[in-house]
């Protein structure tokens, strides 16, 4: 059988070129013109651009999403006759980067040394260490467990919070979603990495967020959903030395008039903690096309029941 791939992504060229450096048997890559979509029966998408063409797919069979994040695709009413897989395994170091960037700067106090520089002010700080500190993450995929490992090498307490509370390695102890607000009180750090899903949206909402310790610090980076976002804003208005690093929003870009921009005890980054490199997603894409032809089961499956 010979496979034809269609390409929906930002930047077909790149991945046209990188795709015709690998050994690919049996496979034509399409154009993107609108003709193609209903001949090819592979796709290699983003979700975004995926989403509303799934219509007209009619021979699609399987499609490797380029990113983790598929929301767009499992929504109840969308087609879900065709095997998916997204990309795992490769965010991990890239949002610890961002997380511990973060809060280490925070933790150190670099705005207020910057701050004193310019007015050539020599004043210590009572900056804090992270060992003994509790990190509190809301997941214990892939992702997290790579913050989790380097939490523990800065001497940290990690907490995880996952569906049916199974240990999982370098996390101390793991629970429930239904147990959060106990572990909202203790956290030092609280990093959002869960996906989308009816139980997960809205879990930080103004009760739960009213936990959070009054020098907390709350990164959303999984699923803009599972925030309350008027809700954060009331609350750090309120209490200015609460901290959050958001880069994940339930509408996306963030829009220019939501309050939430103005705060200084908050820093918005646009959804850049782990992109996905079309060096790495060509690379599980082709691992994956090669099972396709050994008729072996392809990696990164997502459950559409459950959305991941």
């Amino acid at each position: 059988m010979r496979y034809k791939l269609l390409l929906l992504t930002s930047d077909n060229q790149r991945y046209r070129s990188l795709l015709e450096s690998c050994h690919l048997p049996e496979i034509e890559i399409l154009g993107d013109e609108t003709q193609h979509i209903s001949q090819a029966n592979i796709w290699l998408a983003e979700p975004s651009l995926a989403a509303p063409l799934l219509p007209h797919g009619k021979h699609m069979i399987w499609m490797q999403s380029t990113i983790a994040g598929v929301d767009a695709l499992v929504k109840p009413r969308q087609r879900k006759d065709y095997q998916l897989t997204n990309v795992r395994g490769i965010f991990g170091p890239l949002m610890s980067e961002y997380l511990f960037g973060y809060l280490l700067a925070h933790q150190r106090e670099h705005s207020v040394y910057r701050s004193q520089q310019a007015q050539k002010i020599w004043r210590p700080g009572s900056f804090k260490t992270l060992r003994g500190q509790h990190l509190l993450l809301l997941g214990t995929g892939n992702i997290a467990k790579h913050i989790a490992q380097t939490a523990k090498h800065f001497g940290m307490h990690v907490t995880g919070i996952n569906r049916g509370a199974k240990p999982t390695l370098s996390f101390d102890n793991v629970d429930t979603l239904a147990n959060l607000p106990h572990y909202l009180t203790q956290a030092d750090a609280i990093a959002s990495i869960l996906p989308s899903t009816p139980d997960t949206r809205g879990a930080l909402n103004a009760q739960t967020l009213s936990l959070i310790k009054p020098d907390g610090i709350l990164f959303n980076l999984g699923r803009g959903d599972v925030l309350d976002l008027d809700a954060l804003y009331l609350q750090l208005k309120e209490n200015n030395s609460q901290h959050a690093i958001l880069d994940v929003f339930n509408q996306e870009p963030l829009p220019q008039h939501h309050p939430i921009w103005t705060l200084e005890n908050v820093i918005i980054t646009p959804h850049i903690a782990a992109p996905s490199f079309p060096e790495q997603v060509v690379e599980i894409f082709a691992d994956n096309y090669h099972k396709l032809l050994r008729g072996e089961r392809l990696s990164h499956e997502v459950n559409f029941e459950r959305g991941y």
